[in-house]
């Protein structure tokens, strides 16, 4: 018999969490601080934390810190800026069914829920509100994908999670849980995707609203208001039928190694092989052909004047790959959009709208590279879906590699170290140890 979403919620505990969710949460915390870390200095970031500070003032509710900041706001206002400080730099944790990112919200709204909580929390509580955070963001945004012709960002989905797991910290009954997401459901953002990657801005996907979205949705429902029913939750319910014995976050649950979108990367890793293996240099590159799908080739981006236009680009980044030989925190500078020999082969670059890819590229991202150099030479990589994906996951070492390259520079190897050994064991935490992570991944860089 299906557990109704809200009943899963509200009864959800520790010892129900099998290991391998806990390996993933454990994966996420640490991958999505990183992130945090080096966003936290980009100018979307600053900006959004201004906006916040202007308009989110602490309240009844308490105060909440804003991720690597030390500000201090109401929770919603913690959440919206945190939120955006994540997606601020394209690297944090995804799920490729529902095109989309989980942990970009989650972990914000409920690391400034757990900020102002009357009580501290311990690292098992933490891990069971954040396993029902994803839980119910992956089955929503799977149901509003099936449901909706429009593709919309994560923050539709993830208000509807958020929702969930910010009632539930509060210590709601199911059916008070039911109606936040509903409210979460119905105020949260259907931001329309593919107008970001045309025209690439600050908003991003979404999530620096749908964040909020869910932790308002959570207090509007402990004061009586209503909302039911989540559509996505309750009209769905193919996506809900094995809700309490499967985990979409463990099979769906992918990790980038690149700061960009992610549809970019199958083209990133096979240029990369493809000049390793042939020992090619970027002064060799005349050309440079990508066959995939065609909402990639919408990416586009050879001439990017932004780091927004960065982020949803293919063509510059692929050639930064091939210039550079990375894509790290220095190629996320203003400089690398100014480099000559990176739009000169940015230039080069043709995407090509594959009917083929298109047509496999449902929860994957296929493409095919093809180099071409001066003194005529071909070389061709096989089709490619991005490294990172569940079928061809990061190991351990490179999730830590890739925390260390975004979070050094910015908190500090020593502060870096700490939060690498707590989010590992973050589960286990008593409230004194789970608090100190907290602090480390909330105060001021």
């Amino acid at each position: 018999m299906t557990v109704p979403f809200h009943t899963f919620s509200a009864e959800l505990r520790y010892s129900d969490l099998p290991e391998s969710l806990l390996v993933i949460l454990r994966r996420s915390f640490l991958d999505t601080m990183g992130v945090a870390a080096v966003a936290s200095t980009t100018e979307m970031a600053q900006s959004a934390v201004r906006a916040a500070r202007a308009t989110f003032g602490t309240g009844t509710a308490g105060a909440s810190r804003v991720l690597m900041t030390g500000v201090r706001l109401s929770p919603a206002g913690a959440a919206m800026a945190g939120a955006f400080t994540v997606d601020a730099v394209d690297a944090h944790d995804s799920t490729s069914p529902c095109k989309g990112h989980a942990g970009s919200a989650v972990f914000p709204a409920l690391m400034a829920m757990a900020d102002c909580a009357e009580q501290p929390l311990d690292g098992a509580a933490f891990a069971s509100h954040i396993a029902v955070g994803y839980e119910i963001s992956y089955r929503a945004g799977l149901a509003q994908h099936a449901t909706c012709a429009d593709y919309h960002t994560s923050g539709a989905w993830t208000a509807v999670g958020v929702a969930a797991a910010a009632a539930r910290m509060m210590g709601l009954s199911a059916e008070q849980i039911r109606h936040a997401a509903g409210i979460g459901e119905y105020h949260g953002p259907r931001s329309q995707m593919m107008r970001c990657i045309d025209h690439p801005t600050n908003v991003r996907d979404g999530v620096g609203w749908g964040a909020p979205s869910g932790v308002v949705a959570a207090f509007l429902a402990s004061e009586g208001f209503t909302g039911a029913p989540a559509l996505t939750c309750e009209d769905a319910p193919e996506f809900w039928a094995d809700l309490g014995t499967a985990w979409r976050t463990v099979e769906d649950t992918s990790y980038k190694p690149y700061p960009c979108c992610r549809w970019a990367h199958p083209s990133i890793d096979s240029v990369a092989h493809l000049m390793k293996v042939h020992h090619l240099h970027h002064t060799d590159i005349s050309g440079v052909d990508i066959a995939t799908f065609h909402n990639a080739t919408r990416l586009a981006g050879h001439r990017p004047t932004t780091p927004d236009e960065f982020a949803y680009g293919i063509a510059f980044p692929v050639a930064t790959m091939i210039v550079r030989g990375q894509i790290g925190v220095p190629e996320l500078g203003k400089e690398t959009l100014t480099d000559p020999e990176i739009i000169r082969v940015s230039d080069s670059i043709r995407l090509i709208d594959d009917p083929h890819f298109t047509k496999i590229s449902q929860g994957k991202r296929w493409a095919q590279v093809t180099l071409h150099t001066h003194d005529g030479r071909r070389f061709q990589d096989e089709p490619r879906t991005p490294k990172g994906d569940s079928d061809l996951p990061l190991s351990d070492a490179e999730i830590s590699e890739k925390f260390h390259l975004f979070a050094d520079p910015v908190v500090g190897a020593r502060r870096a170290d700490e939060i690498e050994t707590l989010c590992g064991q973050f589960d286990s935490l008593p409230p004194k140890d789970f608090s100190r992570l907290l602090d480390l991944c909330l105060s001021a860089r």
